[in-house]
């Protein structure tokens, strides 16, 4: 079976790499440190210090275990090879839904890209899906849990 990839911009791999790295050279250390500790303070049975050092090596070792899949499965997405005014991942798109005024502007990523205070929305998001492959001009449906809502894309530029 083959693997999923994880389609990303060159820019969203680097910074998944340096989280691993800083995950890797930083954080793991710290936790096997806390760990080393906590064991010297005795009995293992009702150590506070010793469980919540253990739960966070695993949520580490979780996170490093994620990091290192996405880099290993990630498709690099070159924005360059879609038309100028196509939504693609590494694209800005200006949108407005369809009978209001209120214009709103999102950064199409991947999905481990993803930042909604940011304004970066991922490509598998619903609002993503119903953009990407679109051009200016186009109206698209979304389709979200609670109901679908159309909008129009005013404006398709590369990110910078």
């Amino acid at each position: 079976m083959a693997e999923k990839t994880y389609p990303m911009t060159l820019e969203e791999k680097e910074k998944l790499e340096k989280e691993l790295e800083e995950l890797k050279l930083v954080r793991r250390p710290e936790v096997v440190e806390r760990i080393k500790i906590a064991r010297s303070y005795g009995d293992l049975s009702e150590n506070s210090e010793y469980e919540a050092a253990k739960d966070e090596q695993a949520f580490v070792e979780g996170q490093i275990s994620s990091l290192e899949t996405k880099i290993r499965y990630a498709e690099i997405v070159n924005s360059d090879a879609v038309a100028k005014d196509e939504v693609a991942i590494g694209k800005t798109v200006t949108i407005q839904e369809v009978g209001e005024s209120e214009e709103e502007v999102y950064i199409i990523v991947g999905s481990a890209g993803a930042d909604a205070f940011a304004g970066k929305v991922s490509n598998e998001s619903p609002i993503g899906q119903a953009l990407i492959g679109k051009k200016t001009g186009d109206t698209a449906t979304v389709e979200t849990p609670v109901g679908s809502y159309d909008v129009k894309i005013l404006k398709v530029e590369k990110t910078v």
